[in-house]
């Protein structure tokens, strides 16, 4: 990434749910959610919650192409229990997105290991022998232009899980930089959204789900 290509856009943040323990907020697409390396890429979502809740901390990300709900803790006590849902698999996040193709059957799982494809980072890939592993739940949701819309469930969290599923399925996320080609690409951006969010809050142990509308069809 260069400081050419990152334009993020300018727009008031979107909060779903504040708290004195969490925030949820609905990332648009395009924003980093930490800062990147150099100045250029300095303008991302968790500078831009500080500056009104100082006392932000970081619990997960979404990729800067990538809209929709994200939760941050706003104690350290917060920010431990909420990290450990994440890594325990406690929570479950949906996300809605457009994909190339007819996708069949209608439901199904990826289970593909995924590593870091060093000589072409950020860019993961399927790799049996070193990957971790991954798993992918998606329903198809409807059919539109000879694409598919469908809902995908991860069950696991590594970088760009759904992007590689969903490629490895043939069936690239529309819009997609890293791993869509031709056609597939040609949108005006990632057509990914995470759409919910379920956890238990950390003070209060009650399940929550918080939603964010999709911002495509």
């Amino acid at each position: 990434m260069t400081g050419i290509d990152y334009s993020p856009p300018d727009e008031p943040l979107r909060l779903i749910h504040a708290d004195h323990a969490i925030l949820v907020v609905d990332k648009p697409a395009g924003l980093l959610t930490v800062p990147g390396k150099g100045a250029h890429l300095a303008d991302c979502l968790i500078g831009r919650l500080r500056a009104l809740y100082p006392e932000v901390l970081l619990v997960h990300r979404l990729d800067r192409d990538t809209s929709g709900v994200i939760v941050f803790a706003l104690t350290p006590h917060a920010q431990r229990d909420l990290s450990m849902q994440f890594e325990m698999r406690k929570t479950k996040k949906a996300y809605r997105a457009q994909v190339w193709g007819r996708v069949e059957p209608k439901t199904g799982r990826v289970d593909l290991p995924l590593a870091v494809d060093w000589p072409n980072r950020p860019r993961q890939h399927v790799d049996h022998e070193n990957g971790r592993p991954a798993q992918t739940d998606w329903k198809v949701l409807g059919e539109e232009d000879g694409n598919s819309r469908v809902r995908l469930m991860p069950l696991t969290g590594r970088s760009h899980q759904l992007r590689v599923h969903m490629q490895a399925l043939g069936h690239p996320i529309l819009g997609d930089p890293l791993y869509a080609e031709g056609p597939a690409r040609d949108f005006p951006r990632l057509m990914l959204h995470a759409e919910s969010l379920r956890l238990n809050h950390p003070e209060t142990g009650r399940g929550e789900t918080f939603t964010a509308p999709v911002p495509f069809r």
